[in-house]
């Protein structure tokens, strides 16, 4: 019980996350024309139905990530969760002002892998696709543990396993390109970057002001 009270004021900021993604529903069409970055190697890229899983393992992979990084090393939950943030609303505004699309295979069959890439295409119209957000926020998380205080090689290895398989995922499920790969670890990378050298006390600041939390400060690990 004390440990929910100590990190259920920072875990409430991941209700940015969803409200934030409104926007990307908003953005997910072609009305703006749509244009697309395919290249040799993304025509070389077979697609293959079973990468759905890692796909959709996303949304729970980076829900216990954040929650890990809130318990166990705050300061790189909060620079996390603003690169996070912030790299989305990087990324809504190149789609606004620069919309991709990435033509879809046609998926037949009734199985339930088969079922799960229907339900994916279905509920994600081809749009909004450079960079990817998949891409974006799975590179943040190794990063984070990277970084983090509790790393070990061990963590290391199983956040980057599942993190790059959600990578690939996103190409072998032709959700997107090669670039539109390459675009969301680059961003990410830089965005971490930014955030992971500020000064500890003035990103710890601000949220003990926001939470008026008198939590003792901690120490900021060095890469």
């Amino acid at each position: 019980m004390r440990l929910i009270k100590e990190n259920i004021l920072a875990l409430c900021l991941l209700l940015s996350i969803p409200l934030l993604s409104i926007i990307y529903g908003v953005l997910n069409d072609g009305e703006r024309g749509a244009r697309q970055l395919i290249t040799a190697v993304d025509h070389k890229i077979p697609f293959i139905e079973i990468f759905v899983v890692p796909y959709l393992l996303w949304y729970a992979f980076i829900f216990l990530m954040f929650v890990y990084l809130c318990v166990f090393d705050r300061a790189i939950y909060y620079r996390t969760l603003l690169s996070f943030c912030v790299g989305m609303l990087i990324c809504y505004a190149v789609y606004f002002f620069f919309q991709t699309t990435v033509p879809r295979p046609e998926v037949n069959g009734d199985g339930f892998i088969t079922s799960l890439v229907k339900y994916v295409y279905g509920a994600d119209q081809p749009f909004n696709c450079f960079p990817s957000i998949h891409v974006l926020t799975s590179y943040l998380m190794i990063l984070a543990i990277r970084h983090s205080k509790t790393w070990t090689i061990k963590r290391d290895v199983i956040v980057s396993t599942i993190a790059f398989s959600i990578i690939l995922s996103t190409l072998f499920l032709k959700q997107h390109v090669v670039l539109d790969a390459v675009a969301g670890i680059l961003l990410g990378s830089l965005l971490f970057k930014l955030f992971y050298y500020l000064e500890a006390e003035m990103v710890f600041a601000f949220f003990k002001r926001l939470f008026k939390s008198k939590a003792k400060l901690p120490s900021s690990e060095k890469s």
